[in-house]
């Protein structure tokens, strides 16, 4: 089945770009020039990826972003020319997936893309015999992809899901972040402490009684994060 993107920025040269590029490499590609006209593709279309711009009249991207994570965990990667690590942690407390930053390459622009996809088609991939992790409250159904936390479905994005289902099949073990991140991310991936910081404090707000003080998703100084234990 063809995957559709949404390719959502008020530039029109780069928006075009990016579609013309995604095209050639036989995605199905939309094209949305501010907020609003993103959020109209996303209630009528099956979107399997969204690119979205930050800085956009009418609507920005960040906005975007909020009201489709409270219906949606489909891909979105965030481009802006904003660099600072505050405005990449907002994005990914937004809901983002992933984020790259203007100028940027054509080659980085689908090394990301592909990344997406890899993570999306890996999950699918998972079959064959059932297998249940369980750690105090905590239920990870591999075969479904679904969590549970003290009788509670979690409901996680595929990188929030991805994410955990990697720290519990590890547990009890200290990961260091390029670790994590090269596993969930990809191998393209591996000095985005940020993406960490970010996912780790979303899953303790779901998972976590007192998310200051985890039980489940505990910090390694100096080193990463650990899973129970």
């Amino acid at each position: 089945m063809t995957q559709n993107i949404l390719v959502v920025d008020d530039e029109k040269p780069l928006r075009e770009f990016i579609s013309r590029n995604l095209a050639a490499r036989g995605f199905q590609v939309f094209s949305a020039a501010n907020g609003l006209e993103a959020l109209a593709f996303f209630n009528t279309e099956r979107l399997d990826l969204i690119i979205l711009d930050v800085m956009m009249p009418h609507m920005d991207g960040l906005e975007v972003c909020r009201r489709i994570r409270q219906t949606s965990t489909v891909p979105i990667l965030i481009l802006t020319a904003l660099g600072e690590e505050s405005d990449k942690v907002a994005a990914l407390d937004m809901g983002a997936d992933d984020y790259l930053t203007k100028p940027f390459g054509v080659d980085e622009l689908l090394a990301r893309v592909r990344a997406i996809f890899r993570r999306l088609d890996w999950g699918k991939s998972r079959t064959g015999e059932r297998r249940v992790l369980r750690y105090g409250d905590m239920e990870l159904d591999e075969e479904r992809m679904t969590a549970v936390c003290r009788g509670q479905r979690l409901k996680l994005t595929q990188t929030e899901y991805d994410l955990l289902h990697y720290l519990m099949r590890h547990q009890g073990k200290a990961l260091p972040h390029r670790r994590i991140l090269q596993a969930v991310w990809g191998p393209e991936y591996g000095n985005e402490a940020e993406y960490l910081r970010v996912y780790i404090g979303r899953l303790r707000r779901k998972i976590e009684k007192d998310p200051a003080h985890p039980e489940y998703l505990k910090t390694e100084y100096g080193i990463g994060y650990r899973f129970g234990n």
